[in-house]
């Protein structure tokens, strides 16, 4: 089934959704509600039923939350939903506020009454996320109480949980049984003092236990909460209606249980749980401190084991880059023979895209909602296209494409900006920056310990020569057959995790010029143990292996700018580009990688 493009719910419900929310804070005696872009999972992803801050502000982002006072309601938003709020919101109800530079707790202690009492579902925000906001609230005599989800009381014709069945991750995709990776986790847990883990996150869950699933849009999770204990057993509380095709590949080490059961089920539990507070939500912790339990606050068990790729994923990997390619190269001979005649549009274009992923008759799912963005759509990092804001792609334009494949052996994310007929020299000045921050990023060779935070700036210099930056990280974790945004390795500012063998990250700088044109250059990288050097001390040296192939568009470099060696990698790149995918395309599309490919 081809992605679809709805039309936009009207902005107007916005306003009478927040006036029915605020009587729900008076009966509660309530003086505000947080509403966060979460569910009880604490997963990036939502099912349509928990996409309560959408259905309250009309936001559409992966990230965020409402805070709504008695006479004001803010939408805190971080810097790659900074134009797109704008549009999605009603400004005369709803105000973005720039997060995470500003917090809610420091925004509530400037916007809310003296003495105020803040509601909050406990289920759907995490132990880190309250005690941040509680500690700044406490300064100033406000507070947060845990209650009813008072969207949920108000939303009427609120979707249904998700009952699709989960099916069987086989080991010729993991690697590894669950039986192994369930030893291995209880292991850690011996090691660490503890007795119990509880686990929230889908794709932990699905990755531990080698399972997948249909819960959430393009990515492949099953929600469901789970009970590792120290002996390798496991407690699984997942809808019924989902196990019919896996309880035998679970066995008997596993114990499946409705979901509803799961409070009670800690109720149960002695001795020292693992919590994770960054991912956990604030009920787990509540519920275990009432029954007597110690809380050991460690990160989730699988969150490290899951981002180190072993050679199967690895491989899978790889495999699924060369097919994805080849529908990328596939799509971009027909843009090139289309987009001169006019006609196109962004959601034509989204849709031909998916065409040619589909025709490899190995699609599980695109990875995300495509990003089908031109002119002036392509500053909005996130753009969603419906078919109230679909454009024509028009000549002289720059044009961004963002998209990926879920395939059983991997998971694809890749951008590429293409100039339709002849762009400006400024247009084509500020690409090859970031063609210079993408090519300094995949060059990058490091001593082992060091993190995202570390590599950032390197991705971001060429911009920022040029005064220019971009408001989002330069790399995010990537999932084997998983979500496509994965934890906890990042290249940012803010991640401190170390890089690790084995981790996919992407490579994808920026830069957005509001209202005119937007350019990024993405590519999925793995990290590696780096080659010796002639003459190079005997240091533990990382390094980076490119997984995405497709050409880059050769007509916006400006080929002066670039040095000998940002060219002669370019030129690289695209020679093997043109290797691996010419035997596997079709004629036409073959000629075309030709040109493409050709050096500078």
């Amino acid at each position: 089934m081809f992605q679809s493009y709805e039309t936009r719910s009207e902005p107007q419900k916005g306003p009478a959704r927040l006036k029915a929310l605020r009587a729900q804070m008076v009966a509660e005696n309530l003086q505000g509600f947080i509403v966060p872009r979460a569910d009880v999972h604490q997963g990036e992803y939502v099912a349509a039923r928990d996409a309560r801050l959408g259905w309250l502000s009309g936001f559409q982002g992966s990230a965020g939350f409402c805070v709504a006072l008695e006479n004001s309601a803010g939408v805190f938003i971080d810097g790659r939903y900074t134009v797109q709020v704008k549009s999605q919101v009603d400004l005369a109800h709803f105000t973005p506020v720039a997060w995470p530079k500003n917090q809610a707790g420091d925004w509530l202690n400037e916007h809310a009454p003296s003495g105020a009492v803040i509601g909050f579902d406990p289920w759907l925000h995490t132990v880190a996320d309250v005690e941040k906001t509680d500690a700044r609230l406490a300064k100033t005599g406000r507070s947060l109480r845990p209650c009813q989800n008072l969207v949920d009381a108000i939303w009427e014709d609120q979707p249904e949980v998700p009952r699709v069945p989960a099916f069987v991750h086989p080991v010729e995709f993991a690697g590894e049984s669950h039986a192994e990776k369930r030893a291995r986790m209880a292991q850690a847990l011996r090691d660490a003092g503890e007795d119990h883990a509880v686990i929230t996150l889908p794709d932990s869950i699905c990755w531990l236990l080698n399972i997948r699933g249909h819960d959430v849009a393009h990515n492949p999770v099953v929600q469901s909460l789970l009970i590792l204990h120290a002996d390798g057993r496991a407690d699984l509380f997942i809808d019924p209606a989902k196990t019919a095709g896996i309880s035998d590949h679970l066995g008997a080490d596993i114990t499946c249980h409705p979901q509803g059961d799961f409070p009670q089920a800690l109720t149960q539990l002695t001795g020292t749980v693992r919590v994770d507070p960054v991912t956990a939500p604030f009920a787990v912790s509540s519920v275990l401190q009432a029954a007597g339990c110690e809380i050991s606050r460690n990160p989730d068990p699988c969150i490290l084991p899951k981002a180190i790729k072993n050679d199967t994923e690895l491989a899978g990997m790889r495999a699924a880059h060369l097919r994805d390619g080849a529908a990328m190269a596939e799509f971009l001979c027909w843009l090139h023979e289309e987009a001169p005649k006019g006609g196109l549009s962004e959601v034509a274009v989204a849709q031909k895209l998916e065409g040619f992923r589909r025709a490899t008759n190995a699609l599980f799912d695109i990875s995300f909602e495509t990003i089908s963005a031109t002119g002036p759509h392509a500053p909005i990092c996130h753009y969603r296209v419906t078919e109230d804001t679909n454009l024509p792609i028009e000549q002289g334009q720059l044009f961004l494409i963002d998209s990926g494949g879920q395939y059983k052996d991997g998971t694809t994310d890749i951008t590429r900006t293409i100039a339709v007929g002849e762009v400006g020299l400024d247009e084509k000045q500020c690409f090859t920056r970031v063609l210079q921050g993408m090519i300094a990023l995949s060059r990058a060779r490091w001593p082992r310990g060091l993190s995202g935070r570390d590599l950032d700036p390197i991705a971001r210099y060429p911009i920022w020569l040029a005064g220019h930056d971009f408001d989002h990280g330069t790399g995010h974790g990537v999932g084997a057959f998983l979500s496509v945004h994965e934890g906890p390795a990042r290249i940012s500012r803010v991640s401190d995790i170390p890089l690790e063998p084995g981790m996919i990250l992407s490579n994808e700088p920026g830069y957005y010029r509001e209202g005119a044109f937007g350019i990024r250059i993405e590519n999925l990288v793995a990290v590696q143990t780096a080659g010796d050097l002639p003459g190079a001390d005997a240091r533990d040296m990382l390094d980076f292996e490119t997984l995405a192939f497709t050409p880059i568009d050769r007509n916006l470099i400006v080929t002066e700018m670039l040095s000998g060696d940002e060219k002669a990698w370019l030129d690289a790149y695209h020679a093997k580009t043109y290797e691996l995918l010419a035997d596997v395309v079709t004629e036409a599309t073959q000629n075309w990688l030709r040109k493409a490919c050709a050096p500078l």
